[in-house]
């Protein structure tokens, strides 16, 4: 079950339903999805995904997922998840444009971080980043996260492999 994690600012906490037009709005900001997963989506492909939060990941309690608050409101979301690529645990994170340049990112990675180190046991934790987005390489190499590897995509794209350890 995905647990409720507090740092000095923000509230990391399960989704629900009620979220599902902030979610969509957050992973429909191009400024956002372009560093997510295959980059952005259509609208339908967004809701689907939330709805599979519900039926498949809380349902089956595969990994922690959050909805990112601050103040009340949904500005982020965050998980940790097991992943083939790193053969480890991977976290992702994501702040809606309003919550960037003001240290958010590094308090919501090092949360989730924390609880990977701490409730799960982890000895290393892993991100996979693009190259291109220098602003969650440069935070994770504050917290801590050094380059281990690069992985080249279809694309001709580069995605960066970092490692934090205990």
């Amino acid at each position: 079950m995905t647990p409720t994690l507090r740092t000095e600012r923000l509230l990391l906490e399960p989704y629900v339903p009620a979220d599902e037009d902030d979610f969509v709005a957050l992973f429909q900001d191009t400024g956002v999805s372009r560093w997510m997963g295959d980059g952005p989506s259509s609208e339908p492909e967004d809701r689907a995904l939330f709805g599979r939060v519900f039926t498949k990941v809380y349902a089956q309690d595969l990994f922690a997922v959050w909805a990112v608050r601050r103040d009340g409101l949904l500005i982020g979301h965050a998980e940790i998840k097991r992943t083939d690529v790193v053969d480890g645990h991977e976290i992702v994170y994501a702040l809606a444009p309003s919550a960037w340049g003001c240290g958010l990112g590094t308090e919501l990675a090092q949360a989730v971080v924390a609880h990977g180190f701490g409730a799960l046991g982890l000895t290393e934790v892993h991100a996979t980043v693009a190259a291109a987005n220098e602003a969650s390489l440069a935070l994770l190499h504050r917290i801590g996260f050094e380059h281990m590897r690069d992985i080249e995509e279809d694309d001709g794209s580069t995605t960066r492999v970092l490692t934090r350890r205990r």
